[in-house]
């Protein structure tokens, strides 16, 4: 039950900020706020604060307009604060970060009259390596410290010294926090590599830079921030590494997913395993040919010696393998000789997630190898991390470890990387549980052909029930668009939400009767490739002069050839995705409106979210697909193979409900405020002749629908 001291310190809060941002309450904001401080006021704990209760999680789609980042920030910090817990806020995007960073705190801060800090968490490898600075600066970046596997690309030596001065000064006078997103100019990948580290190199207090390093610093301000602003991916990030590594324990936060949408592909995508074969073989090689040296560096201390002695032969019992599992792949392929001529990809996807028996057997014998080569790397990376404590006496001088831990955690972390791929591929899927999704990819790179082997389980609802849900303290999950055919079934699926979390839909502040959705005559049906292409030239021939319009097309071919075959005149109105970069695109779109001509913004699917063009910047949406997913995704198609499996319709389960969500994303993109108008335009007629296409429809917003030129 929420306390009234804190119920009137939430509602005194809303008031003033209200006053000072001169807003106007609206009825969505008001119940998002009631709505997240009645699941949070309401959780239990026992003596030492541990979450005692099970429905501390409320799921709310409010869409554009309500102002959620407001009304979660104002529901949730309260009690965040008087529970002694902090708040974790996660976003998808980085412009939403931003947003809130920038805006949405500091605007909460002046006016709230809540006292609070905040402070952004980025990963240890946005931050430069102050070690790895000092050693370049100084001219003493020797082949160890510098990655085997970077050796060969590092390129530009003088362009990288003079940008590693440059980033040395400025970071040592104060002017550089040390996060490569702060700095002015964009860091090439390459020169980023050899100046920062991941959690396994980084020696944190055994280094001697450790008072004056960049990722504590950032580290010791999260330590006194009230808020922590994250995204999706270093929230996982942190959850698989035990939770509580980059930021606090989950138990002792209350985390918001906004654009909670995402989250399910985000956390997939963490569960998923690759391992390039010739990347592999690559990388073996070159550590082969470093032996010597390993051997003269280290050897020196006997525990080591004994450790780098098995080395050679897990390396050679390794090269055959690789070999074998190189030629194996090709022939499951079916391209036993390499790609063809003018082939530059191909994928095959073992079907249901089954692997050969040859296969799984080769798996099963490189997962015993690469699990022998983790260990001896993680035992040797203990040591050389011991040998940096001067309490420590390993027998190895300070010098050594520092300078050969880096690769040595490297090369671990390679290890652990293939010995996870080669479990998924060895070990047989849970009787009646989804299986994992199994596939090979041949691929160019250069003259070289490359072969790569993943592995992913079908949902990440198992893991993020256990590892997200079941330890935090509470949790807001809010987006504009959560529900599917207007119900949440479908992300309590994908996500892991449980039945007793609170769910609502909250009511949108916007009058959605001042946008027209149109399914005109000349909408066709897909299936018909070339009449539905003329049917969209012909579409965008009739467009007036003067309309700002978003065109959304399923396909980059069709979105070509319908460019192609537009009239110059009327091309040069058209500006295409991947022509120029988004914010570009979009900065001339803009132009064009403020001079009072037309424009028409050619997109894919990326362009149905996160574009944000209010009033007369856009006032046409024309959508030519309905956005059914491209079955060519080996997750997705293995998923749909375990339900048709199981007598279900994956078509109906699956696609169906996440094109409604993507289509109501694709609409969503013409009512920005809440004085917008304009038209909607479906170039699609299955959304009139199929089954689902009534179901798409109804869980729209309530536009005024006009079918074939008859008001509806």
């Amino acid at each position: 039950m929420l306390d009234e001291a804190l119920k009137g310190e939430i509602q005194a809060a809303y008031r003033r900020v209200l006053e000072g941002l001169e807003l106007t309450p609206r009825y969505g904001q008001r119940l998002m706020i009631a709505e997240i401080a009645r699941t949070l006021g309401g959780i239990e704990a026992d003596e030492a604060g541990k979450r005692v209760s099970d429905e501390h999680v409320c799921v709310l789609e409010a869409g554009t307009g309500t102002g959620k980042t407001l009304a979660y920030l104002l529901a949730a910090l309260p009690v965040a604060k008087a529970r002694g817990k902090r708040l974790v806020v996660a976003t998808a995007t980085v412009a939403l970060q931003e947003q809130v960073l920038h805006q949405d705190l500091p605007a909460l801060k002046a006016h709230s009259g809540i006292d609070f800090g905040y402070a952004l968490a980025k990963g240890r490898g946005r931050y430069v390596c102050v070690a790895r600075l000092d050693q370049v600066l100084e001219g003493v970046e020797e082949n160890p410290t510098l990655s085997l596997f970077e050796r060969e690309i590092a390129s530009g030596g003088d362009d990288f010294q003079a940008l590693a001065q440059s980033l040395g000064e400025a970071y040592g006078n104060g002017r550089w926090a040390g996060d490569r997103d702060s700095w002015p100019e964009a860091i090439e990948d390459t020169h980023w590599r050899r100046l920062t580290v991941d959690h396994r190199q980084c020696t944190n207090r055994r280094c001697g830079h450790f008072g004056a390093c960049a990722f504590f610093r950032a580290r010791r301000d999260l330590e006194q921030a009230d808020i922590i602003v994250a995204n999706h991916d270093l929230v996982l990030a942190d959850l698989s590494l035990g939770g509580g590594v980059v930021l606090p324990n989950p138990g002792d936060c209350i985390h918001v997913f906004d654009e909670g949408h995402h989250l399910p592909d985000k956390a997939l995508n963490h569960f998923t395993h690759r391992f390039a074969v010739g990347g592999a073989l690559g990388w073996l090689r070159t550590l082969k040919k470093s032996l010597t040296e390993l051997n003269a560096a280290l050897a020196v201390q006997p525990t080591l010696a004994r450790l780098l002695a098995t080395l050679p032969p897990a390396i050679e019992a390794l090269e055959p393998k690789l070999g074998e599992a190189f030629a194996l792949g090709h022939q499951l392929a079916g391209r036993p000789e390499g790609l063809a001529d003018g082939e530059e990809a191909r994928q095959h996807r073992f079907e249901m997630g089954r692997a050969p028996e040859a296969l799984r057997e080769l798996a099963g014998a490189l997962l015993v190898i690469f699990a022998e080569l983790a260990r001896t790397l993680e035992s040797m990376a203990d040591i050389l991390r011991e040998s940096l404590d001067p309490e420590k006496h390993t027998g190895l001088p300070k010098e050594q470890a520092e300078a050969w831990l880096p690769l040595v955690a490297l090369l671990h972390g390679r290890a652990l990387e293939a010995h996870a791929l080669w479990q998924a591929f060895s070990e047989s899927d849970p009787e009646g549980e989804p299986p994992r999704a199994r596939w090979l990819t041949l691929e160019r790179f250069g003259a070289d052909p490359e072969l790569s082997f993943s592995a992913s389980p079908v949902s990440a609802a198992h893991t993020l029930a256990k590892s997200l849900w079941g330890a935090t303290f509470g949790a807001v999950v809010t987006s504009a668009t959560l529900t599917a055919l207007g119900r949440f079934e479908r992300l309590q699926e994908r996500a892991g939400l449980a039945n007793r979390y609170r769910y609502q839909r909250l009511p949108s502040p916007f009058d959605y009767s001042r946008a027209v959705l149109s399914v005109p005559r000349e909408a066709v049906d897909p299936a018909d490739r070339e009449g539905h292409e003329r049917a969209i030239v012909d579409f965008v021939q009739a467009l007036g002069d003067k309309e700002a319009v978003l065109m959304l097309f399923s396909s980059r071919a069709q979105l070509r050839a319908v460019e192609k075959a537009l009239p110059k005149a009327l091309g040069e109105r058209v500006l295409a995705q991947d022509r120029l970069p988004k914010r570009e695109l979009i900065t001339r779109h803009r132009a064009r409106v403020d001079a009072g001509e037309g424009s028409i913004i050619f997109g894919l699917a990326s362009f149905a979210e996160g574009i944000d063009l209010p009033g007369d910047y856009l006032t046409h949406v024309v959508i030519t697909r309905l956005p059914f997913a491209v079955p060519d995704d080996p997750v997705g198609a293995t998923l749909a193979e375990w339900i048709e499996s199981r007598g279900g319709n994956p078509f109906m389960r699956i696609s169906v409900p996440d094109a409604s969500i993507k289509l109501v994303q694709a609409c969503g993109r013409l009512i920005r405020k809440e004085q917008d108008s304009g038209r909607i335009t479906l170039l699609d007629r299955r959304v009139l002749t199929r089954r689902y296409g009534r179901a798409l429809l109804d869980a729209l917003p309530p536009f005024v629908r006009e079918i074939d030129g008859v008001r509806q």
